[in-house]
């Protein structure tokens, strides 16, 4: 997945509106998940996000959605939440992707992006880094 093929500029938008949320402001990067991080690097946890996403969204009808996602443990559970990225039900009401289809390949991108965007941001913001 490549995030030159989504407008940056949307990302930003998205991720400052979920921002206004107390909920979703409320997910962070903990000490140990930027440890791990640290020790699997980023292409991984890239791998791991593309994975997360074609296991447990990708579906028309995912298993156990709306309780598919961890609220803690792994990095891209964290930023799930806190880009309502976590279930069917947040995509549809936070980013208009409708329940009750299979995802395409560009909303997998988007959601991707969105995903890899927050962490890296949250890890920059963890190690003081610009």
């Amino acid at each position: 997945m490549k995030m030159s093929e989504i407008d940056k500029n949307k990302i930003l938008i998205k991720l400052n509106s979920l921002e206004k949320s107390k909920f979703r402001s409320s997910f962070h990067l903990r000490k140990y998940m930027i440890k791990y991080i640290d020790e699997k690097g980023m292409d991984i946890i890239k791998r791991h996000a593309v994975d997360f996403i074609n296991e447990k969204l990708a579906e028309a009808y995912p298993k156990n959605d709306g309780k598919q996602t961890p609220t803690k443990g792994h990095p891209v559970f964290i930023a799930q939440h806190a880009t309502a990225t976590c279930c069917r039900g947040c995509l549809e009401k936070w980013h208009n992707i409708k329940k009750g289809k299979e995802l395409t390949p560009t909303e997998k991108n988007y959601i991707y992006c969105l995903l890899i965007f927050w962490i890296e941001k949250e890890y920059c913001k963890e190690k003081n880094l610009k």
